[in-house]
């Protein structure tokens, strides 16, 4: 299967590449984000004027940042997918998307495997950086968007949203569409590096693009490797289970 993958991400002299699209689905990606940005700000504005501000409509905060986070996935991905169609009548396939066939064994199978390379990797990454760059904040606590939660459906919102929806959301929207639509004009290997640094920007934080910058290779890979974001989605699912095991569980158990 790696001899397969390699294979693929191999360039070709025969086929004739659109660089353009090297800058415009990024670009698209990126305006996409900022549109739903938008929207978001005019529902929030448009509740506050009809006398419903989000904070008296969603009391708790935990609850008040789950609705806001998938609100704003949702609105990305259908401004992503519907303008294009809505435009020119582009539509995305599934099989774009890397959801052409259901979850697999061979899926599910990968993800340990995966989880454990992107470890690898990752650590080997942040040892080496900070040989060369020791005050490098590698430490900086990432922000989730949740913090001091406090009662149980707290803590079970902000698994959903951070373990759950999130993964599905962000699997969907850079290594399906981005990296589906990528992947036909430019060589293989460049729409991973492209993808990859585009995640690792989005999540704001140099610690953090380092960390984010290694899962999406690893992910890109799983996609090229098994046709679909499935695995990808498991992997990206079991790395923020740790996270959230980290950031929340063991903290407020007191054992670290």
């Amino acid at each position: 299967m790696w001899t397969n993958l390699l294979n693929k991400i191999k360039p070709t002299k025969k086929r004739q590449y659109e660089w353009r699209f090297l800058l415009a689905l990024p670009a698209w990606a990126v305006a996409s984000y900022c549109l739903a940005q938008l929207g978001l700000l005019v529902i929030i504005w448009t509740l506050k004027f009809l006398g419903m501000p989000l904070r008296d409509v969603f009391t708790n905060d935990a609850v008040l940042n789950a609705v806001m986070a998938v609100t704003s996935y949702v609105l990305t991905l259908v401004i992503a997918l519907g303008v294009p169609y809505l435009v020119r009548k582009r539509t995305t396939s599934l099989e774009t998307l890397g959801l052409g066939r259901v979850l697999s064994w061979t899926d599910i199978g990968l993800t340990p495997l995966a989880y454990i390379t992107y470890a690898i990797i990752v650590n080997a990454a942040v040892v080496v950086l900070i040989y060369f760059v020791p005050d490098f904040p590698i430490s900086e606590k990432q922000n989730v968007g949740f913090q001091a939660l406090g009662l149980r459906y707290e803590y079970i919102i902000a698994f959903l949203t951070l373990v759950v929806i999130g993964p599905i959301a962000e699997e969907m929207f850079f290594r399906g569409y981005l990296y589906g639509k990528l992947r036909k004009h430019v060589p293989i290997y460049v729409a991973m590096l492209a993808v990859a640094v585009l995640f690792a920007a989005a999540h704001g934080q140099w610690n953090v693009a380092i960390d984010t910058f290694v899962l999406s290779l690893v992910l890109t890979g799983l996609r090229e490797l098994t046709g679909s974001i499935w695995a990808g989605i498991l992997v990206h699912m079991l790395k923020n289970s740790v996270a959230y095991y980290v950031l929340f569980i063991a903290t407020s158990a007191g054992t670290m």
